[in-house]
């Protein structure tokens, strides 16, 4: 069902309003407003409406991986969390860096119903960093692929880097980089370099390794005229090259995950792999950078960066365990509270970074429009009230790598629906 007639819903968590769903798309919004029969109505007395949430930055693991996540779970865990579309990240087994893989996973998203997933193709083929891969064809492809990365490697050879943005310029592509230089991070890091790591004995990589990318780049995106933007920001450094490049005009985004908001390098001393994650968990200092760069605009979007792994690779040793933390079922709650409650931000400012400034960097016209009257009906009823306790074992993923769980968290998705028709409803799909 595409129509609905949702009553009540305080939009962008202010003026209570009724709005009206026919086909898809918004048709009216009003006081009292009637509906047609047979349209389902949605009770929203109490509830504030989102445009739907928008994830520039998951993995999906299908093809290759099933064992850790496919579409289909990965999708159901988008829309219980409250997303309407995500962006698949290419480091798949064989990796998306075709058009025919590129339309396979279109394909595969479109059969859940349940988000829209838009495949992101890599820049270099095999994730090799030496030669390029289809960019042109991805683009050109059904899958009308925009965003390229080689997430999980930077793009390390700045003559890759710079053609790869010169190719992508001609048709308003964007390159999503790992800021991470792998010289100065080295093989074997796993956690932040500092006095922790030394103390815990772990071989960690330095904050530079990620600010000297961010700055590499940002030079190349101005010599190209071209579009970088920095995948999962986790430093002070970073921010403030990133404050640098927007006052030089050089077109520069950047996101952030929910775990680089909250949670501090403090956690590895338990050496839990859950806590295992790149770019790592980082000091005090460097989460209150990018919580005030969040708010002011610095960085324009939060991203989950949702990493699920299968337990025989991530039940190890803490160097020898994955990279990677789940976070698509607890974004929204998870900067909520954070940010929300803790008067940082309002509803307005939370729908911008996780829904309107998503959906245009990665070019997604029907996601992150405004709630007004002929928009597409993506969308997402949020309980601003409501205080739950993540609980791991209830995940709509495959893989239970979540460093939530038995945390309590106020703000709460409430019921997901991409263009007109309910997918999930209180942590259940549909």
């Amino acid at each position: 069902m595409s129509d609905l007639l949702i009553t009540g819903a305080r939009l962008l968590g202010g003026e209570a309003k009724d709005v009206l769903v026919l086909g898809g798309t918004i048709a009216e919004i009003g006081a009292a407003l009637d509906a047609p029969r047979d349209v389902e109505t949605v009770q929203a007395e109490g509830l504030a409406l989102l445009p739907g949430l928008v994830d520039l930055h998951t993995h999906l693991r299908e093809p290759g991986r099933e064992d850790a996540e496919t579409i289909a779970t990965g999708a159901a865990a988008a829309a219980v969390g409250g997303f309407t579309a995500v962006l698949a990240m290419a480091n798949t087994s064989p990796v998306t860096d075709t058009a025919e893989a590129a339309e396979r996973i279109l394909d595969l998203g479109r059969a859940t119903g349940l988000a829209d997933v838009q495949p992101i193709g890599a820049v270099t083929k095999g994730l090799e960093g030496a030669e390029l891969a289809e960019l042109a064809l991805m683009h050109r492809s059904r899958a009308v692929v925009r965003v390229f990365s080689d997430d999980g490697h930077c793009v390390h050879d700045a003559r890759v880097m710079r053609r790869a943005l010169e190719y992508v310029r001609a048709f308003g592509g964007v390159v999503s980089q790992h800021s991470q230089d792998p010289d100065l991070a080295g093989s074997s890091a796993c956690c932040h370099e500092g006095e922790l790591s030394g103390r815990l004995g772990l071989p960690g990589w330095p904050s530079v390794a990620e600010s000297t990318i961010i700055a590499r780049d940002a030079q190349l995106a101005r010599h190209t005229g071209s579009r970088v933007h920095v995948a999962h920001v986790s430093t002070a450094e970073g921010v403030e090259v990133l404050r640098w490049a927007k006052a030089q005009g050089i077109d520069l985004t950047a996101e952030v995950t929910p775990h680089h908001l909250l949670l501090t390098q403090d956690l590895v001393s338990s050496y839990d792999p859950t806590f295992k994650v790149n770019p790592p968990l980082r000091p005090t200092e460097d989460v209150e950078a990018l919580r005030a760069a969040l708010v002011d605009g610095t960085i324009d979007a939060v991203a989950t960066d949702h990493a699920p792994h299968a337990r025989h690779d991530k039940e190890h040793a803490f160097v020898d365990a994955a990279f990677g933390m789940l976070g698509l079922e607890t974004a929204f709650a998870v900067v909520h509270d954070t940010l929300v409650r803790g008067g940082q931000l309002d509803l307005a400012g939370l729908a911008d970074r996780m829904s309107v400034a998503p959906a245009r960097i990665a070019g997604l016209a029907d996601h992150g429009q405004p709630l007004a009257v002929g928009a597409p009906a993506n969308l997402v009823l949020v309980d601003t009230e409501s205080t739950q306790t993540v609980d791991a074992s209830a995940s709509k993923s495959l893989s239970r790598n979540n460093p939530w769980h038995g945390m309590s968290f106020t703000g709460a998705v409430h019921t997901t629906i991409l263009r007109g028709r309910v997918t999930a409803r209180q942590g259940v799909t549909e």
